[in-house]
């Protein structure tokens, strides 16, 4: 079911949707980058057997949401807190894969009285992380994109803003001519075991509406996504105390390299990481089921134990 709420700021409007059980266990999916409320999700059917209400919203800029420029992750923390109360949910999970997963794990850290539980798929680590090489192991359009926002938030750099722009806005052009186009664009970074994920016909057609969707009015969510995984993310990953986390990661990831799941594992106290050898970015879609099932056990357990 297809709504719109205003924003945690009361400026905006946000767009979102609910499937699955509507008497199940609320929890809220947040897309990659680019992506979109509308998936990839599991089915219905398969949410109604795991008991789960999912509800997914397209962040600011993206699909039918409206922008907010200058938007840091930790504003997806309030974003998720406005739709919760607008669906008068006291209490609720997150999961996010990929763009998704540093938005999931600001809700864990500033709603800790509301996130029952959250899973952070492929996430990356904060800008600032310490001791870690950001860039190692990381494909080059992932790169470029990232060096560029660098450029243009800490040189205060017109020029290479405006680089990220016209290159974001190009491929947002290409996907809604095509959605095709955009994995095309990624196939020579994938590794073996990305390629055989998105070669999966049911996979791969989640994954074109979502692209399709994400662009429907601008680029600028995809802009906006990639400014502020470079930015001050507003909130420390090490606050993560009391929501149990599954943190996820496949081991041949070029998106989001395998250290930056390392460097997330060492800091965030509750923390369960799991490392699948073998597997790489889109995994992470396939494990989504699963990682449904764990939220839910999850949040049981931590309530059952304070009654």
């Amino acid at each position: 079911m297809f709504s719109i709420v205003k924003s945690g700021d009361g400026r905006r409007l946000l767009a979102f949707e609910t499937s699955g059980d509507p008497k199940g266990h609320p929890v809220f999916l947040l897309h990659g980058t680019p992506g979109s409320r509308v998936g990839p999700r599991p089915r219905a059917i398969d949410l109604y057997r795991l008991g789960i209400r999912l509800i997914s919203y397209d962040r600011p800029g993206y699909g039918e949401s409206e922008r907010f420029e200058g938007r840091k992750v930790e504003h997806a923390a309030a974003d998720v807190e406005a739709i919760a109360d607008h669906l008068k949910m006291a209490r609720f999970s997150v999961i996010g894969r990929s763009g998704g997963a540093p938005h999931a794990l600001a809700c864990a850290a500033l709603l800790p009285d509301r996130v029952a539980s959250a899973a952070a798929l492929v996430s990356i680590a904060p800008p600032d992380a310490d001791g870690l090489d950001w860039f190692d192991g990381m494909a080059q359009s992932n790169v470029d994109a990232y060096r560029a926002a660098s450029e243009a938030i800490h040189h205060d750099s017109a020029e290479f803003l405006q680089r990220l722009k016209t290159r974001l806005a190009g491929n947002a052009d290409a996907i809604r001519d095509n959605p095709e186009s955009l994995l095309s664009w990624l196939a020579p970074a994938l590794p073996a075991a990305d390629r055989a994920v998105v070669a999966h016909g049911g996979i791969r057609g989640l994954l074109l509406a979502n692209y399709q969707n994400s662009v429907v009015r601008s680029s600028f969510g995809w802009l906006d996504d990639v400014l502020s995984f470079r930015r001050d993310w507003g909130f420390e990953p090490g606050r993560i105390v009391n929501v149990p986390l599954l943190l996820w990661h496949g081991e041949h990831d070029t998106f989001s390299p395998v250290g930056h799941f390392r460097w997330l594992a060492d800091r965030i106290p509750s923390a369960t990481p799991v490392l699948k050898p073998g597997a790489a970015h889109f995994a992470a879609l396939p494990a989504v089921p699963v990682t449904l099932a764990w939220l839910r056990d999850r949040a049981r357990e931590r309530y059952e134990a304070v009654v």
